[in-house]
């Protein structure tokens, strides 16, 4: 005798914050799965900095910021200043200022501060992406679902990726640093070969990058202040060249 199963009876019974957290769960799953990845790029090069696996993954677990925590935990390394420090990821993730304050047309004006500051602390560019293409108001529970995913595996693949480093011979440790940058280009080469204004933003962000490098009275600088230099010339360069046509 066979059964058959109600799905929506079965929705049903189960509480709407349940199933909210659930669809977030569900769409978070690819962003966990490439982060899970990308991490552990990040976990390699903390643990051939020095650092134990242990503060890899403390880092990553009180950090969601990608490009900000690989510039960052490399000044770390580098023992530079703190300021310098504090500058350089502050430009770098100054874009989530705007995706969060975008975000928030989007979500419930009741929602307490403590569960606002927990969503923002979750925003990432892939999270935004999702959480925008949602229709109506986000829910604090379809959000901590959309996180919860990316921030295990962002974790998970530091903690993995510096655990697997320490039992590196010290020679294909130093090799690690050439596959990071590969991973960068990878990352990189797909947009600028669709965009025009991505590619001239990255030009320019290289040329003045070598200038850091080579000419005698600046090449004195130091990385992170290199880093932000070249960041904001170029994106005020390509802002410049490249302006977004307001809608008539």
């Amino acid at each position: 005798m066979k059964y058959s199963i109600n799905k929506e009876a079965v929705r049903a019974e189960v509480p709407l914050p349940v199933q909210d957290y659930l669809r977030g769960v569900k769409k978070g799953l690819p962003i966990g799965l490439g982060y899970f990845y990308v991490s552990i790029a990040f976990g390699m090069m903390a643990a051939a900095g020095g650092l134990t696996p242990f503060v890899a993954a403390i880092i990553s677990m009180s950090n969601l910021t990608s490009a900000g925590q690989f510039a960052g935990t490399r000044l770390i390394l580098e023992a530079a200043h703190s300021i310098e420090i504090a500058l350089t990821v502050f430009i770098l993730n100054i874009r989530y200022f705007l995706m969060s304050l975008s975000l928030s047309q989007k979500i419930d004006q009741k929602m307490g501060k403590m569960k606002k500051a927990l969503i923002a602390f979750g925003i990432t560019d892939e999270i935004f992406t999702i959480a925008s293409l949602e229709k109506g108001l986000l829910t604090f529970e379809f959000m901590i679902g959309l996180i919860t995913l990316p921030y295990i595996g962002w974790a998970a693949g530091t903690y993995l990726g510096a655990r697997a480093t320490m039992l590196l011979s010290p020679l294909l440790q130093d090799a690690l640093g050439i596959a990071l940058y590969a991973m960068f280009i990878a990352l990189i080469l797909p947009a600028a070969r669709s965009s025009k204004a991505v590619l001239t933003t990255l030009f320019i962000a290289v040329v003045i990058s070598c200038m850091f490098k080579y000419i005698p009275y600046i090449r004195g600088i130091s990385s992170g202040f290199a880093i932000i230099a070249a960041a904001m010339i170029a994106a005020a360069v390509a802002a410049r060249l490249f302006p977004i046509k307001e809608e008539s």
